[in-house]
């Protein structure tokens, strides 16, 4: 559910604070645990270590971002991929196939020299 627009954007004030008078620049990664807190146009340019529950990952702020959450850029679940040896074994399957065309490639275009 999205947020009352009379209320207005959550900009967590610890951030805004953090923010004041500084070059985007010159600062480096300002650590945050606020991910909830909403993208304002005041951060473009900044780079934010936004928390994901075990270690900061580096956001840096661009205009498109303004106005999603900081939690967005930064995922908390780490996707390893589906399949197994069957998986496995397509893959090197394709590999190899891409290895065989690349030189078949190589070969057609030295022969045409």
């Amino acid at each position: 559910m999205t947020r009352s627009a009379i209320k207005g954007p959550y900009v967590d004030p610890r951030i805004l604070k953090k923010l004041e008078g500084k070059n985007p620049i010159t600062t480096g990664v300002i650590k945050t645990w606020a991910r909830a807190c909403q993208i304002a146009p005041e951060m473009v340019g900044f780079t934010f270590g936004v928390h994901n529950g075990k270690d900061h990952i580096d956001v840096f702020i661009t205009e498109d971002m303004v106005g999603h959450r900081l939690g967005e850029f930064s995922l908390t679940r780490k996707f390893v991929k589906h399949g197994g040896k069957m998986q496995k074994e397509l893959e090197q399957g394709q590999k190899e196939a891409e290895i065989a065309a690349a030189k078949a490639v190589k070969g057609a275009t030295e022969t045409k020299k």
